[in-house]
């Protein structure tokens, strides 16, 4: 085996057994002289790879543990065990490891050859995952998103949102973030220019459109901390929102994080926010003064409520 670089990647390979390899087996497996394994092992060990030699009749080289995780080699069947495992790592949530899942299934499925890739959908259909309480989560759409976040690239995909309705989104992908069973998608909303949170689980065939994108800045330390902050109760249900605007249509759409058919006109000066919705009421409430339009909301009472505690701040600001 003349080819240096395929060499070092076979005797690689072989170390990774967890034995012991006497100089001269492995000369023999690589079709090389004793000397060039022992110039190889340099080379393996100037690359970060701890391979410890010991010697006497029954002694040899083995990879042992290191300060620093190396670059493994897999073959076929291992790269398809850990990938069906990660899959079901990242589907299930599982608590501590759930971003590092989804991390290393993204890049195990950008390598892996497409007959590979096959038998990983066909292990994972037949595989039935322990019940939770969280909804079910496609490791293709997670992994998809995964590369986007990773790659800085714009990603379009259908959502499905809490009261069933159906839109098509283009976002700047930040980052994604498990939190109580569920995966989060947090980005930037290109359409609606404004930052949005979405359930994973809702979100359908997920496509890279190519284009780049320079991060943002968040307001929040950073997408896990965003998700905290504007989701403190999961468990809090969805309001009803009405809310007459004294503007056209056309001024209001799309700044309220409103959806297609979220927002009627009344006559061709105002219009009416009529949806089911689980965002916290005090965004809700800035949102609507940053209109610069009158309004009048009708329900529900913690948005009346939430516009109150607003206007008694600012009136003991300039008093």
């Amino acid at each position: 085996m003349n080819d240096t670089p395929a060499r070092l990647l076979r005797l690689l390979s072989l170390l990774q057994t967890p034995r012991e390899w006497p100089g001269s087996e492995l000369a023999d497996r690589l079709g090389v002289t004793d000397r060039t394994v022992r110039r190889d092992i340099d080379r393996l060990r100037e690359l970060g790879y701890p391979v410890e030699a010991s010697m006497g009749a029954t002694g040899g080289y083995r990879l042992v543990a290191g300060a620093a995780m190396p670059p493994l080699l897999v073959d076929d069947e291992e790269a398809v065990a850990i990938a069906v495992g990660l899959r079901a790592a990242a589907g299930s949530a599982i608590a501590g490891i759930e971003e590092s899942s989804v991390r290393a299934l993204a890049k195990l499925e950008q390598v892996l050859p497409a007959k590979l890739r096959r038998r990983v959908r066909v292990l994972d259909t037949a595989l039935v995952p322990p019940t939770d309480d969280g909804p079910a989560v496609d490791p293709e759409i997670l992994t998809a998103l995964a590369a986007a976040v990773t790659n800085r690239e714009r990603v379009r995909f259908g959502y499905r949102g809490e009261s069933g309705a159906q839109t098509r989104r283009h976002i700047e992908p930040l980052g994604l973030v498990p939190s109580r069973r569920r995966w989060y998608l947090v980005g930037h909303d290109v359409d609606r220019d404004d930052w949005r949170i979405f359930r994973v689980d809702r979100i359908e065939q997920p496509q890279p459109t190519g284009a780049r994108c320079t991060p943002r800045p968040l307001p929040a330390a950073d997408a896990a901390a965003y998700v905290a902050g504007r989701r403190t109760n999961w468990g809090t249900p969805s309001f009803r929102v009405r809310v007459t605007i004294q503007a056209p249509v056309s001024r209001v759409a799309g700044r309220l994080g409103d959806s297609p058919g979220d927002i009627a006109a009344i006559d061709d000066g105002s219009c009416l926010l009529d949806v089911t919705r689980d965002d916290d009421p005090t965004w809700l409430a800035y949102r609507l003064i940053d209109l610069g339009a009158d309004f009048q909301v009708h329900e529900p009472p913690v948005l009346v409520d939430r516009l109150r505690a607003i206007a008694t701040r600012i009136t003991n600001a300039i008093t």
